[in-house]
């Protein structure tokens, strides 16, 4: 993170010290000519010392000032600060609009923090897009990575580098350390520029029925794919050879079709990505992507993944199926359920295990940015960016959103929200195995790619088709990735 950067109100402070100096210059200048005469005519030496010594006294002058940096001199007051969002209902809508209303009365600035609910996601991002054409932009606003890049491109989103480095403002190196890796590259572009910070996260996992797997003889949950497929099979056997013929056909993983997030989570699990080295480019046609296309052929074959079109939380609660994969957000829906299906079983969040025994998630940090208007405004926004990203206030956002933290200090504040929730206190320490989806601006369109391409490989007659789509899928990602460019 670059710290060269001098912060806007430093830069004034500067300013203005250079101008007292000026001005206690000049009237010493004016009052000293008659008696500099004299002496120079008589001690020519000694007459050079006294502006020497002159030159001194205001070098001290211009340290007192400098300590003003302790105590920044910036005027906040009246500040507002337009915040756009997509949690306008239920719950959530009562947790924002409280912290809100909590820092407008209590922050020491005399920031107002304005609301404005944008529906959903894709919503705002229309909005936003439609705000850089007539210039009515928020002072701050969420989105996916992609989007905050796609907006950073069009010169619209401030860097944070400059607030997050700040000595009055800024974080600190422990703040930092506790984002986890995953979430705080969701908002960083290759050359270390921060655009965006997250807000929480959600993560791609796995939900496992462990009542169930028990009964099957299983002491807990797969560490390797070579596991995860044998439980699958087994719970698919045991629907196939029951007392129910309405069940055949289920009982491993159920999916609702094939997603990009589920790939990734796979990917990433296989020790692969997505990009090049040096993070600006795609690289689709590797080893582990291979691996994993492998993988789950085989696993459908074999009759232990099945895929229906709508969400699979009815199939996962009634024990047709042992795993099924989805975001931790789905968790309250999950819950349902298995209330309306009466099933008392335990179930819970575990990660995506790797033919190695690598662990993984695929971590979804829903960013923030700010949103370039004047100095004095972007400071404000920042300010009320860092206070709702700090990790009191996540807890309080969390206990409304059942989001998951994106930072490991916000756990600390946690307790009564993870004793009433047991379930949700199965994937808390799943954060330090996220792994993040690129960010570039192209990735939107090629997360559609990679899911017609991986329909597509389900369908292959072999692997030399397996190879041949894989090799068309990096090359229209290079083509979505110029296009956007």
């Amino acid at each position: 993170m670059s710290k060269n950067r001098i912060p806007f109100f430093l830069t004034l402070i500067l300013i203005f010290t250079l101008a007292m100096a000026a001005c206690t210059q000049a009237p010493e200048a004016t009052e000293a000519p008659p008696e500099a005469t004299e002496e120079m005519t008589e001690e020519p030496m000694e007459a050079t010392e006294e502006p020497i010594e002159a030159t001194e006294e205001p070098m001290e002058a211009t340290e007192e000032p400098m300590e003003a940096t302790e105590e920044p001199m910036v005027d906040l007051s009246g500040q507002e600060v337009v915040f756009w969002h997509v949690w306008g209902s239920g719950t959530p809508s009562e947790g924002m609009t409280k912290i809100i209303e909590d820092f407008n009365a209590s922050n020491e600035w005399g920031i107002t923090v304005v609301q404005v609910d944008q529906g959903g996601q894709g919503d705002l991002q229309s909005a936003v897009n439609a705000a850089i054409a007539t210039g009515d932009l928020p002072n701050v606003t969420p989105g996916f990575p992609n989007a905050i890049a796609t907006w950073y491109n069009a010169g619209t989103i401030v860097e944070l580098n400059q607030f997050i480095d700040d000595p009055d403002f800024g974080l600190t190196a422990e703040e930092l350390d506790a984002i986890h890796d995953a979430n705080f590259a969701s908002g960083s572009l290759p050359d270390g520029t921060q655009i965006a910070l997250p807000i929480h996260q959600s993560t791609q996992v796995i939900f496992y029925n462990q009542t169930w797997a028990q009964e099957l003889g299983f002491d807990g949950p797969p560490a390797t794919t070579a596991e995860f497929k044998e439980q699958a099979c087994a719970a698919a056997e045991a629907n196939n050879n029951d007392d129910n013929p309405d069940n055949d056909g289920t009982g491993g993983l159920v999916t609702r079709g094939i997603g990009a997030s589920n790939v990734a989570a796979w990917l990433f699990a296989f020790d692969g990505g997505f990009l090049n080295e040096s993070g600006d480019g795609y690289t689709m046609n590797t080893e582990q992507m291979k691996e994993v296309a492998t993988f789950m052929r085989d696993l459908e074959a074999s009759g232990c993944w099945f895929r229906i079109d709508g969400f699979p939380n009815p199939e996962f609660a009634t024990r047709q199926a042992l795993f099924t994969e989805s975001s931790t957000a789905g968790l309250p829906f999950q819950a349902s359920a298995f209330e309306d299906a009466g099933n008392p079983d335990e179930w819970i969040m575990i990660p995506y295990p790797g033919p190695d025994g690598k662990l993984a998630v695929n971590s979804f940090g829903q960013m923030i940015g700010v949103i370039d208007h004047s100095p004095e405004a972007n400071l404000a926004a920042w300010l009320w960016l860092k206070h709702f990203t700090s990790p009191e206030i996540q807890a309080e956002w969390i206990t409304f959103s059942a989001y998951f933290p994106s930072q490991t200090t916000t756990n600390a504040f946690l307790g009564d929200y993870v004793a009433d929730n047991p379930i949700y206190a199965t994937g808390l320490g799943l954060g330090d195995l996220g792994q993040a989806e690129p960010n570039l601006a192209s990735w939107g369109a090629v997360r559609g790619a990679i899911s017609d391409a991986f329909f597509a490989i389900m369908a292959a007659a072999d692997d030399a088709e397996v190879d041949e789509i894989l090799a068309n899928l990096d090359a229209t990602a290079a083509e979505l990735l110029e296009e956007s460019q």
